[in-house]
């Protein structure tokens, strides 16, 4: 308990430098600002593999299943490639909702930093049970298995769609029936009073729909995690360390995610690879060398791939 404990108050730490300290004047984060923050938080969660190489070698946090340490670390830096990976197309929606509500850069941060604080919460909650669900009944293995294996499928065959547009969403339209919206933002307010009404500015409003799209989005990785492992400990680490460095990465990759658009069969792969994972699970396992292996090398390939065709076109 010591160890959650001091892992959730790191946590709230983190955030409160970063919007308290760093980022306590709302300004336009450059890309090299950005850069320097995402090197930062990779850095951080890759150095924090140490801290649970120790914590399961001295028996400091609970462990039913008897990890060794060499396979908690490997398992914990597994389960942060894969979040880290399929946060990308999450990246791309909050360009979107930015755009769509024409969100100054300089507040845009403040809506990444609540939005990432909600999505922390919830991100625990679905973990929390998602745990309880395998463990109590193997057979949600199955389930968790067969649901990615249809998220792969339904990339890998999905159609060209109409563009995704917030402001057509249900999360907007029911804001605006429990609170009138304004067009006009109000410096980095959520709300602010027009002739005696409080009316929500585009900034609460494009921040309750990335928490939509965040939950939407933690369908796929929570159940993605869960196939490496599910001891609670690494599943949370790892996916907490991948979601606060989001916000660097946005500001880093959101002008240039459009060079990475081969990225999006490398998401496919590990989607089907875990999915296939936990259906076997039962039969076969395979070793977690494979796993962080097989995860690395995919995003490795689509990242090469997409850069040299960008060049060619």
């Amino acid at each position: 308990m010591i160890v959650w404990i001091s892992f959730v108050a790191l946590i709230i730490l983190f955030l409160a430098l970063d919007l308290g300290v760093f980022n306590k004047t709302p300004h336009i984060i450059s890309s090299r600002e950005a850069g320097i923050w995402t090197g930062v938080w990779v850095t951080l969660s890759f150095a924090f593999s140490g801290v649970v190489n120790w914590l399961y070698s001295t028996n400091y946090i609970a462990n039913p299943t008897g990890i060794k340490p060499a396979v908690a670390t490997i398992k914990y830096i597994t389960g942060y490639l894969i979040e880290l990976s399929l946060s990308i197309d999450n990246i791309f929606i909050i360009a979107v909702i930015f755009a769509s509500f024409k969100i100054p850069q300089k507040y845009q941060h403040r809506v990444l930093f609540w939005g990432i604080l909600g999505a922390v919460i919830f991100r625990g909650l679905m973990i929390f049970f998602g745990v309880i669900l395998i463990n109590k009944f193997s057979w949600m293995t199955y389930l968790f298995g067969g649901f990615l294996l249809f998220t792969a499928f339904k990339m890998l065959f999905k159609k060209e769609e109409e563009e995704f547009d917030p402001k057509k969403s249900l999360v907007y339209r029911i804001i605006g029936k429990v609170i009138p919206i304004t067009s006009h933002t109000d410096k980095e307010h959520f709300f602010t009073k027009i002739d005696n009404i409080n009316y929500a500015t585009p900034l609460f409003v494009a921040l309750l729909v990335i928490e939509v799209m965040d939950m939407l989005f933690a369908l796929d990785s929570v159940p993605a995690i869960l196939a490496i492992t599910s001891d609670p400990f690494l599943v949370f680490s790892s996916n907490i360390f991948a979601i606060l460095g989001l916000r660097s990465m946005y500001f880093f990759l959101a002008n240039m995610i459009e060079k990475f658009s081969y990225l999006e069969y490398s998401l496919i792969a590990i989607l089907s690879f875990v999915g296939i994972k936990m259906l076997v699970v039962h039969f076969y396992k395979f070793p977690e060398w494979i796993s962080l292996s097989f995860i690395a090398m995919s995003l490795l390939i689509g990242i090469i791939v997409s850069l040299k065709l960008d060049k060619t076109e």
